[in-house]
């Protein structure tokens, strides 16, 4: 890989239109390995103009066209797994061995199943004269972000190759290396030039350039709430439509038909997975206050179970946080929560014993903690947990949705039809009962200040699409 200081536009590698540069820092030693140029508004319009350029074509090409230009890029994918792993291990602090089966395999696991998609799903439907067809929307603008990048990437581009649309990706400048290895994915596999476009650059500059673009007719954006409502107000100005997967406070809700300690410990590793720097993260687990005792002792031993450490190491469970800014932002939240009277059953601030540079947080968790609270209430995006009580399955209820978030939610019971009528009443886009295998032709997304639309599957080739009515259709065809 040589194209740190290029942009991919028009199915070249090109130079930037200015000389601004960012480091990209090792989260585990602090330190500079590398940069990459960052680009302006002139870079975004030239890369919106060639994917607008090649839209017409390729959104004539056919379904077997668009299977097969699928298929050389999971194949192409495949060949770079292990580059991508390392490059991930290195920008982003991903440990090894997840970096490999986790973090990389997303993509070509979301590839083949928009592949599995595509093969047999409805472009048009006929009633009578009427017909329904589902066109590519145009040009898109996908925002992605540092935490699980590769799967972003996929979950976007792949349903917009699928759909016909062309489209400028913005990948984090905090994890933009791998964003560059899947561009020369798309080159290999032969993309057609202007197809897939990537500029690299921050939020404020780029993505405000892409977000406004009048000539970019949807934006489909993965971050934090902040800046997905900062998206959102850039694009109303043109009126386009806006896909967003935004933040998380998921509830776990332990009904106390459950196996308690088994289902606590599983629920901590899916909290502290990605050293807890996921989105649909289970960071509140709610358990009934008779088994509070049996939670306890269960997540502390759960916890203090996880190795953190380098990411180079194989027995590294956590590896470190992305970034200072996030590991300040969940040092002060770790604070907030000792400050405001929630009972600290492990970690708690500062790094763990042994690991004196990097970004690096105790995995930490907190018991009788109050919704009121902070931590509670924030998105703190770091390895800690919060164990809620409540008195009967009412109350649990009510917890759950005690959120302005509204992206996951996670159920344990030993009663199937009591699971499935808890899980029916919380409001959240994606609910899991009993921590099943991961269904990636599920739709994903969330309720409230979670986003709007849906990935994975049928229902994220959706999103690309535009619905239209041909009424009077006496063709028959």
């Amino acid at each position: 890989m040589s194209h740190e200081h290029e942009f991919f536009i028009g199915g070249q590698w090109v130079k930037p239109a200015s000389s601004a540069t960012a480091d990209l820092v090792d989260p585990s030693t602090e330190r500079p390995f590398a940069s990459i140029a960052m680009g302006n508004a002139e870079d975004v319009d030239r890369a919106v103009k060639a994917a607008r350029a090649a839209f017409p074509g390729f959104a004539d090409t056919s379904v077997a066209e668009r299977l097969e230009l699928l298929r050389r890029i999971l194949a192409a994918f495949d060949r770079r797994r292990d580059q991508m792993a390392a490059v991930l291990s290195r920008e982003m602090g991903a440990p090894a061995k997840s970096a490999l089966s986790a973090q990389v395999a997303s993509g070509p696991n979301h590839l083949a199943e928009m592949v599995r998609t595509l093969e047999s799903f409805a472009f048009e439907t006929r009633r009578g004269t009427t017909v329904i067809r589902r066109e590519a929307i145009g040009v898109c603008g996908l925002i992605t972000p540092w935490n699980w990048p590769v799967n972003q990437i996929v979950c976007k581009v792949a349903p917009a190759l699928a759909a016909g649309c062309t489209m400028v990706l913005k990948p984090s400048e905090i994890a933009p290396l791998n964003a560059l290895i899947f561009a020369e994915i798309l080159e290999e596999a032969g993309t057609p030039p202007g197809v897939f476009n990537l500029v690299n650059g921050d939020g404020p500059t780029v993505g405000r350039a892409l977000s406004s673009h009048p000539e970019v007719d949807m934006m489909s954006f993965t971050g934090s709430t902040l800046a997905g409502i900062d998206v959102a107000a850039q694009a109303a100005r043109t009126v386009k439509r806006v896909a967003q997967e935004l933040g998380g406070k998921s509830p776990n809700v332990i009904l106390p038909d459950a196996e308690i300690a088994k289902a606590v410990r599983l629920g901590v590793l899916r909290c502290f997975g990605n050293s807890g720097q996921s989105c649909s993260a289970p960071t509140r687990m709610l358990v009934h206050e008779a088994d509070y005792e049996v939670a306890a002792a269960a997540a502390r031993e759960a916890a203090e179970s996880l190795r953190t450490g380098a990411p180079s190491d194989p027995a590294t469970d956590l590896g470190p946080l992305v970034s200072r800014a996030q590991f300040d932002k969940v040092q002060r939240l770790i604070e907030a929560g000792i400050e405001e009277g929630a009972e600290l059953i492990t970690g708690g601030p500062g790094r763990p014993e042994g690991l004196d540079r990097g970004y690096y947080a105790r995995p930490t968790v907190f018991g009788r903690v109050s919704p009121e609270m902070r931590i509670a209430r924030e998105e703190i995006f770091g390895p800690v947990l919060c164990i809620l009580t409540y008195s009967d399955e009412e109350e649990a209820v009510r917890l759950a949705n005690d959120t302005p978030y509204g992206l996951a939610a996670f159920v344990q019971s030993g009663d199937p039809a009591r699971a499935a009528r808890v899980a029916a009443r919380i409001r959240a886009g994606v609910v899991q009962i009993n921590y099943p295998p991961l269904d990636r032709g599920a739709p994903f997304g969330g309720y409230k200040a979670s986003g709007n639309g849906r990935e994975w599957g049928e229902h994220g080739l959706s999103e690309f699409l535009e619905t239209k009515a041909v009424i009077g259709d006496a063709s028959g065809a």
